[in-house]
């Protein structure tokens, strides 16, 4: 009788298991990140897809945020004592495309002009930080994502022109940091960009 009613309970309990897991409902819809896969993120912001803004909820082409080539990333922290220079390379900035990663034709000799300059100075020891921008359309989360592909593109350029991916750290600003803080057209194009900060040793 005990071993029988000692049955029926392990096979109630199984039961009640299997509904119960069966019954767990995923999350929502949520719009993925540049470069990550659904599932892969924990909070991205809003779950509805912009219209209008930089961000559209995943129109972002170019390259994603691991890299393409596999590109390693460099430990920032090497460099935190070295001098900073953000005019030596301010003419090449690289301009982007709305909600684009991409390097755009036009933009590719600014890249192998930084990677020129980074082979012709080596003494003192010289690197580069790369910094992505966006304009002010779009989630603030969705945005720093971008700017961060942005960065990561032009990186890659520079790496595949030779020279070695240490040598270059990136950062995300996303929309913190405007150029030109102005709500046109013309502000925009000049805020979505990558800039090149040299950086000498000490």
């Amino acid at each position: 009788m005990k071993t029988a009613r000692l049955v029926n309970l392990i096979v109630i309990a199984a039961i009640l298991a299997v509904v119960g897991t069966g019954c767990r409902r995923g999350p929502g819809y949520v719009t993925p990140l540049p470069g990550k896969k659904p599932g892969a993120i924990k909070d991205i912001g809003s779950a509805e897809p912009l219209t209008g803004a930089e961000g559209t909820g995943g129109g972002i082409t170019g390259t994603p945020v691991v890299g393409s080539e596999g590109i390693p990333a460099t430990d920032s922290s090497i460099y935190d004592n070295w001098k900073q220079d953000a005019e030596v390379l301010k003419q090449y900035t690289v301009y982007f495309a709305y909600d684009s990663s991409a390097i755009q034709t036009a933009e590719r000799s600014k890249l192998e002009a930084v990677a020129e300059y980074l082979k012709t100075h080596t003494s003192p020891r010289t690197a580069v930080k790369v910094e992505g921008h966006c304009d002010e359309r779009g989630t603030e989360e969705y945005n720093r994502a971008l700017g961060d592909r942005r960065a990561l593109s032009a990186r890659e350029e520079i790496v595949a022109a030779g020279i070695d991916p240490s040598r270059i750290i990136t950062v995300s600003y996303g929309e913190d940091r405007p150029a030109v803080p102005q709500s046109t057209p013309e502000a925009w194009a000049k805020n979505r960009r990558a800039e090149f900060i040299l950086l000498t040793e000490p």
